[in-house]
């Protein structure tokens, strides 16, 4: 194979690879934002009264989108009166549009690991990776940050009982009604034996079904700096910034040329 053929084919995977990082965490939340601004589980507005009076916890998150590319993602949830953490590896998102080879170019790039942290309170979220040393800052897209939990009525109806990751819970249906007179259905898992929380909870909006399954919960509040931008990296005024330059550096390496710094 001659240099421009490799230099095609690292570029093809590059463009891939750049491709599902700002799509994949687009698959975890309901209205995302899309292309270029990627979001994390989408756990306030009209989701907030799932939680009842959970209103600060941490736990492992499980989430599966079900569209045309289903999606299954892990990672480390901390969570406080609307502000949000999610940390994951993306090389062990299973499913979805991303081809095999991607995975293992993503680790070689420092790319694999991600946390995205929410601040409604702000409009604001930051998407970090620490393999780059690097975290970009991006206007939240979520509709409902602005409104308060008195904004939303709660109607549960029991649906029956069954176990959870080992939890005895009560199934309902849950129906959320927002100010406007927009509803919002789901079937939540209520755990008896940890005050309530919705260990599972089942939402079909637009035609997709998102299954978010909370393991390892604990019931204490995390601490303030979790969600707050980390110090001592490079910062990007958007996501499409951050991914710009890295493929530049990337193409300026397959093309022998020097890299940016």
């Amino acid at each position: 194979m001659n240099k421009l053929s490799v230099m095609k084919n690292r570029v093809q995977m590059l463009v891939a690879v750049f491709s599902c990082l700002a799509l994949m965490p687009a698959y975890a939340q309901m209205g995302s934002g899309g292309m270029g601004q990627p979001q994390g589980p989408r756990l306030g507005g009209s989701m907030t009264k799932l939680f009842g009076k959970n209103s600060a916890y941490t736990a492992t998150l499980e989430m599966t989108t079900k569209t045309p590319k289903s999606i299954t993602m892990l990672g480390k949830l901390a969570f406080d009166a609307g502000k949000s953490r999610f940390e994951m590896d993306m090389g062990e998102a299973k499913g979805g549009a991303m081809p095999p080879e991607a995975a293992t170019q993503m680790k070689a790039m420092g790319m694999d690991k991600m946390i995205i942290i929410g601040r409604p309170d702000k409009k604001i979220a930051y998407m970090v990776y620490p393999g780059l040393n690097a975290y970009a800052e991006t206007s939240s897209q979520d509709q409902d940050a602005g409104k308060i939990e008195s904004d939303y009525k709660l109607e549960v109806t029991k649906q029956g009982e069954e176990t959870v990751d080992g939890h005895p819970c009560v199934k309902n249906k849950a129906v959320v009604t927002d100010n406007n007179g927009g509803k919002h259905e789901s079937m939540i898992w209520n755990a008896t034996d940890l005050k309530e929380f919705p260990v599972k909870i089942e939402t079909t909006e637009n035609g997709n079904t998102m299954t978010m399954l909370f393991k390892n919960v604990k019931l204490s509040k995390p601490s303030a700096s979790q969600f707050e931008p980390p110090t001592g990296m490079k910062r990007y005024d958007n996501p499409m910034a951050l991914m710009q330059e890295e493929m530049m550096k990337r193409m300026g390496g397959a093309m022998g040329m020097p890299r940016a710094r």
